[in-house]
């Protein structure tokens, strides 16, 4: 399952996740280059202080990769359903599949999805049930990186000594300051968008709910037993080690649940 590879041919959503990209990578080049390495030089920092950007933006940059390729949920065109679970599948209006409920059909990528919770131009793909931990950690480690940027471009300014040394690149000498404001304008913008849209997504693992559900008022919350939040966190991210939902770098196993707190799929 976290092998198969999921590509999405959509123009719009490839201009939106190019332009996340290149704000990752504007910060990833010029914090270090005007900020970090010449403070480091003039030992304002330790070297802790840009091993941890940096390892906040390979993080950042691996969930944002593997959530864009990686399967969402996407449903075979001729299922196996077993005999003992038939009656929590339907049939799809659009597409003319059987499905679990708690399915959605995504118009843009044009298969039904297993508990779909939207489609994301961002990543250009759905947020599922197989890629929707990923989707987490993409929104977690961008808040991360965009606070530290921003942290980091009002110390230079307001706390970090002066520097001394005058050797740097021509072009960002003359355009230190141009080039830090747009990275706190954009830091800003991305740290505000990301931390309503992640706040969202707890919201909704925590009472066990989608957006496209939110949507259509399609809840039951009656006949849908809530969950602790732990055990809501643990089968998304398909584990019950809670240092393994900070890891991009692994392979999302299907937790099992006991049967009353099952989803419908």
């Amino acid at each position: 399952m976290g092998l198969q590879i999921h590509f999405v041919v959509d123009p719009q959503g490839w201009c939106c996740m190019g332009l996340i990209i290149f704000v990752w990578l504007y910060n990833t080049i010029f914090i270090p280059k005007i900020i970090l390495f010449p403070h480091y030089e003039e030992g304002h920092v330790s070297a802790v202080v840009i091993l941890c950007y940096y390892f906040c933006s390979l993080f950042c940059i691996a969930s944002l990769l593997r959530a864009s390729v990686a399967d969402p949920g996407k449903l075979p065109e001729n299922p196996k359903i077993p005999l003992t679970e038939r009656e929590f599948w339907e049939l799809c209006n659009k597409c003319n599949m059987m499905r679990p409920k708690r399915s959605h059909h995504c118009s843009r990528c044009g298969h039904c999805v297993r508990r779909m919770d939207h489609h994301c131009p961002w990543i250009n793909n759905c947020v599922g049930e197989d890629n929707h931990w990923l989707f987490l950690q993409l929104c977690f480690y961008t808040q991360i990186l965009s606070s530290y940027t921003l942290i980091l471009d009002f110390c230079h300014y307001y706390y970090f000594l002066p520097l001394k040394k005058d050797n740097w690149d021509v072009f960002v000498r003359r355009h230190e300051l141009a080039l830090l404001r747009i990275s706190a304008f954009m830091g800003l913008v991305v740290l505000g968008g990301i931390s309503g849209l992640f706040y969202t997504q707890l919201m909704g693992i925590f009472t066990d709910t989608t957006s496209i559900e939110k949507m259509s008022n399609c809840c039951e919350d009656i006949s849908r037993p809530r969950k602790p939040w732990q055990q809501s966190l643990s089968e998304v991210f398909g584990t019950r080690w809670k240092i393994l939902w900070f890891i991009p770098f692994r392979q999302r196993q299907p937790l099992r649940v006991p049967y009353h707190f099952a989803n419908h799929v």
